[in-house]
This record gives structure tokens, sequence and C-alpha cells, in this order.
């Protein structure tokens, strides 16, 4: 009696030549060859180098190639690894549209809600918005409350602008110095939100500070929400940003800046402050850590505002509000003496 074969076993013993892939996988056994070029690889620095020069030479020659694209940065060498770069802002409010008109920053279009009630700033801003050719869209309050989001408020105004444009810290310092000023300037470490931001800036242009410093990682950016809250300061006031806060703070030192930080625990109190009329950068940190250890150390002195309630505490954008009072106090009654 023949053994029974196993289940799902081949039958018969007959043996042949086994068939071949007949060269279909040769293409993957030979591999994708030798890797290419830095300059042959589209997404390569070296490549945008590559593809700027060859269209500045399709061209003539005239004019510059795009350095922002050859070099896979921005020439202004501050680097804005930021979220919001890639898109244009709403900015929404009388006061912030109408400051950002006259700062002629290049807006897209102007849009105004049906019968809004019209008053000076709107009629500044139609004559500002026909004057540069930015097309003037009438739009339902439905689609200008989708336009300022959530929480927003956009009192029938609203203009679309390109991401802002963040200064470099240490051009703004050579500025001041070349028109003869005393430079003062606000850096924050840690402020991630966006209306203490906007407070900040907003307190930095009344107090005649020349520009507001944020570092590039943990920290709000320039958007909207800072428009708004600044009332459009953020049109007469450079935002700069600082790849590593700490190592700007140092250098700035070297240059005969003096670095002032703000903390409840300082050891000179404000109104004892004899720093007021010299170069000074005001250092405010988050409301709830304060000054990073790094930044508390670079600091020259810190100081601490007295108030009545010991516990009560002043978040970052009233803390830089008083301190650059009392800074700006000290250098007017210098100028008059």
């Amino acid at each position: 009696m023949a053994k029974p074969g196993r289940p799902g076993a081949s039958k018969g013993n007959k043996k042949g030549p086994t068939k071949g892939t007949g060269g279909l996988g040769r293409k993957a056994l030979e591999g994708r060859g030798p890797t290419p070029k830095a300059e042959d690889r589209a997404w390569h620095p070296a490549g945008k180098r590559k593809a700027a020069a060859e269209r500045y030479a399709a061209s003539g020659g005239k004019g510059k190639p795009n350095q922002r694209q050859a070099s896979g940065g921005n020439p202004n060498r501050s680097a804005r690894a930021k979220d919001n770069t890639s898109e244009a802002e709403t900015v929404t409010g009388r006061n912030s549209v109408l400051e950002a008109l006259r700062a002629k920053i290049p807006a897209t279009a102007f849009h105004i809600a049906q019968r809004v009630e019209m008053d000076d700033r709107v009629k500044e801003m139609l004559s500002i918005a026909t004057h540069r050719g930015i097309p003037v869209l009438e739009v339902t309050r439905q689609e200008l409350d989708r336009m300022a989001g959530f929480d927003g408020v956009h009192q029938g105004v609203a203009i679309k602008v390109p991401p802002y444009e963040y200064a470099h810290p240490q051009d703004l310092l050579e500025q001041t110095i070349d028109r003869g000023q005393v430079p003062l300037f606000v850096a924050l470490d840690g402020i991630t939100d966006p209306r203490n931001l906007g407070a900040v800036i907003r307190s930095a242009a009344a107090f005649g500070a020349h520009g507001v410093i944020l570092p590039q990682r943990r920290s709000a950016g320039v958007n909207s929400a800072v428009w708004k809250t600044s009332a459009g300061a953020v049109a007469r006031t450079p935002v700069a940003l600082a790849t590593n806060l700490t190592t700007l703070l140092k250098e700035f030192k070297k240059q005969g800046v003096f670095i002032l930080g703000l903390a409840g625990d300082g050891d000179v109190s404000l109104p004892d402050l004899q720093l007021a009329d010299r170069p000074v950068v005001i250092v405010a940190g988050s409301e709830g850590k304060g000054l990073s250890r790094l930044v508390r150390e670079t600091c020259d002195q810190i100081v601490s505002i007295p108030i009545s309630a010991s516990t009560e505490s002043l978040n970052a954008g009233i803390a830089t509000s008083v301190a650059l009072y009392q800074v700006s106090t000290v250098r007017g009654a210098k100028k008059k003496s």
C-alpha cells in the first residue's frame, strides 16, 4: 500500500530547470547608481544656488540672483524658523490697519464691511488704499468674522499683509549708534503668548525703544494677534530674531551695552537703577518660569519692581512697560539738565 502524501505537497518527482524572472528584477539588483552631486539635487542649498545662477544668466544678467533661494535661508541673516512664514497674515482692527497702511506695509487687499460706520480712520484707510492701488473689497461682516478668527475683533476692516520680515539684532544696534542715539532694546526670554508680545511692542514704541529682540525658538512670533494687540505699533518698532539669545546678549555686552534682567528677587530696585542713561537691553522672562538660567547669568544686573502686595506679580508686558517708563524718565531728565 502506497504511503499517503502530505497535504499540500507537490505531486510527482519530475525535476527540471527552475524558472527565472526574465530580467524583471535586473534594475532592482543594479541599485540606484552613484549619488548625484549636491548641485544636481534641487532640494540641496547648492542646487538652489545653481538654479538661481542659471535664472540669473538666462535673464541676461539683469538684477541679482534671489539670495533667499540661493542660500536656502534669509539674506538678512536672521533665520525665520516660524510657523507663520509661508502664509499672508490678516491684520484686523481700525488702529492696526491704519498704522500698517501709514507705514506702507505692502498690503495685497483691503477688506471693508458692507454699510460700515464711517469715521476719520476709515476715510483715511480708503484714501491710502486708493492712492496706492490696493484692491478694496466690500464683504459681509460674516466674512470678516471668519478672517479675524476666534475671539478676533475686526471693527469692520481688515487687510492682507505678507509674512513679517524680521530684522537682525546687530543691524538694529549699528543703526541706532550711527544715528547718535543711546541704544534701548527689549529682549523677551520665553514669551509664547502673542498678546504679551503685542503689549511689549506697543510699550516699546511708546517709550522710544529701538527694537524688540526675540529668540528664534520657544517664542511667539509676529502674527495677526500681535498686530491687533500692539494697535499697529509693529509697523513702527522693528522686531529682530536672535538664533541664540544668550550669545547675542554677550555680543552686545562686548559692544558696551548693559543687560538688565527683570525679576521679582532682583538685587537692584528699579527706582535705584543707575544704568538707565547708558546703552541697555531690558530682558523680561516668561510669567511662569521667569528668566532662564543662562540669560540670568549673562545679565549685568537683576532689577526688581517694587509693588505693595507681596502676593501679586506683574506679567511680562506690564513689567516691561514700567521699566521702560523709568528708563525714559531718567533719560528725559538728563537731557533737560
